[in-house]
Formats: C-alpha cells, structure tokens, sequence
C-alpha cells in the first residue's frame, strides 16, 4: 500500500475507532469533550457535536463538526483534528483541501464518502478533517477558522470558538493529571 493510500487507511481507520469508541466507553468532561479508550496505547477525546447546517432531512446527527484528539499513551503526542460530517442533495462536492483562517495549508483527511437514498435523487454523506497542529489549538485561544474546498467548488467554513478549544484542551490536561497519579 503506497504511503498516501495508508494515511488515508489510518485516518479513516481513526475516524472509524473514535466514532465507535465514543458509544462503548465514553466518559463525559463538564466542559462536553468525552473520553475514549480506542486501544490501550490511546486516550481519545471528542469534543461536543456543533451543527454548521440544518440537520440534513430533518435527521439528528447529521451536518455537524467536532474537535477531536487522539493521545499517545506511551509518548505523550498529540493528534487534533476538526472533523466534519455533511450530508447534502445534488451533484457530489468531493472535499479535498483544507486551510486555516491565515490560508496556511492544514492536511486534509478524506475519511468516506457514501451515496445515500433520498427523495431528492443523488444524496451523499461525506466525513472529512483537517489536522491541527497543537500549535494551532494553543495559539489560538480566541479561536479560530478552518475552511474546507471541494473539487466542485464548494467552499465550507467552520468556526471554532475559543470555548470549544479551551473545553478540549482542558479535557487532555485533566486526563493527563489523573494519568500521572
């Protein structure tokens, strides 16, 4: 498996173990973020769902952001991502690319892409992220912007808000100390 395609793999693979971890074994901050236990290597924390458009069709879950972070046991590193969740009719968006409000070029993660069965004819659901170096979420207590493009043209924007992001960081910093003991 080539070194792209494997990233991709692992992503989604990550996407995938967050979602599921968040139903078997959560463990709810006051600040939202909820903790999982992936594996016993990782600690994962996934920050309250904020909808950026209607929930698509009237269904809950649907169109929504969250942050999410994935802690090393072992090492200590650090992995965030704003991962988004977009249900929509018509003709396919392809997300592809992801940059800051700065227009810094953050790493885009295309985690799936699935036809869906709506009265409107062509449906798809998409789930994509965009990585965030820690620098990111720390030197941007106030908040920040990501915006996501798509190969039709499509431009989303997603706004973090500082709440959001101290909630999560605050969330690791906490684990971390009861980690320690």
């Amino acid at each position: 498996m080539n070194a792209p395609r494997r990233r991709g793999f692992l992503a989604g693979a990550l996407g995938l173990a967050l979602t599921a971890c968040v139903a078997l074994m959560p463990a709810q901050s006051p600040e939202g973020v909820v903790r999982t236990n992936p594996s016993p290597r990782f600690a994962a924390f996934v920050g309250p769902k904020t909808q950026h458009a209607a929930p698509f069709l009237g269904v809950p879950d649907t169109n929504f952001f969250c942050l999410r972070s994935l802690v090393d046991r072992d090492t200590g590193a650090t992995t965030h991502q704003l991962y988004v969740s977009e249900s929509y009719s018509g003709a396919e968006r392809g997300w592809d690319a992801a940059r800051g409000g700065n227009g810094g070029r953050l790493r885009f993660i295309a985690i799936s892409r699935d036809d869906i069965p709506c009265p409107e004819g062509a449906c798809f659901v998409e789930e994509f992220a965009a990585d965030l170096p820690e620098t990111a979420l720390r030197g941007n207590l106030a908040g920040f912007v990501v915006n996501f493009s798509a190969k039709s043209g499509a431009v989303k924007t997603i706004a973090v808000s500082a709440d959001r992001i101290a909630a999560q960081l605050a969330a690791i910093e906490a684990w971390r100390q009861t980690a320690q003991q």
